[in-house]
């Protein structure tokens, strides 16, 4: 179990002791009291797994198809190993492969095609001071002397 999931568990279980109101560990956790009504539930259900995410392990929704990487993982390396992502993802899209920049510099990157590029250090000046001019508070005394 994870921290947070442990805090969680903690938590859940001071609710069931009954030292602890729903609406107090909801706060705690910034969480709803649904919520914990609801974990509660999976608590008295399942014990202590029943707190764990059933997605531990299992791919993102929003993956994209291992079918269309392969496919462009393979035009890639055929015809367009030298191309910029951005080239390479209008290329790609007239194939009939739609995917974005940031998918294809990732799959370039994977393919030693493309090497990103490294992050500049920001430089910095050296601050100093006003230059002293007529009129200005403290200026006056300067430049009468």
């Amino acid at each position: 179990m994870s921290e947070r999931e442990l805090t969680r568990l903690e938590v859940i279980q001071r609710v069931k002791r009954k030292t602890l109101k729903q609406r107090q560990a909801a706060e705690l956790l910034s969480i709803t009291v649904r919520q914990v009504k609801r974990l509660c539930q999976a608590y008295q259900g399942s014990g202590a797994a029943g707190l764990i995410s059933k997605r531990r392990g299992q791919p993102s929704n929003n993956r994209l198809p291992e079918k269309t990487i392969n496919k462009a993982r393979q035009s890639l390396r055929a015809r367009y190993p030298d191309f910029g992502p951005t080239l390479a993802t209008e290329k790609l899209a007239l194939e009939g492969v739609s995917l974005s920049v940031e998918t294809v510099r990732q799959v370039l990157i994977g393919e030693g095609f493309w090497k990103a590029k490294a992050v500049r250090r920001p430089v910095i000046h050296q601050l100093r001071e006003r230059r002293a001019r007529f009129g200005r508070a403290g200026a006056d005394r300067r430049l009468t002397t």
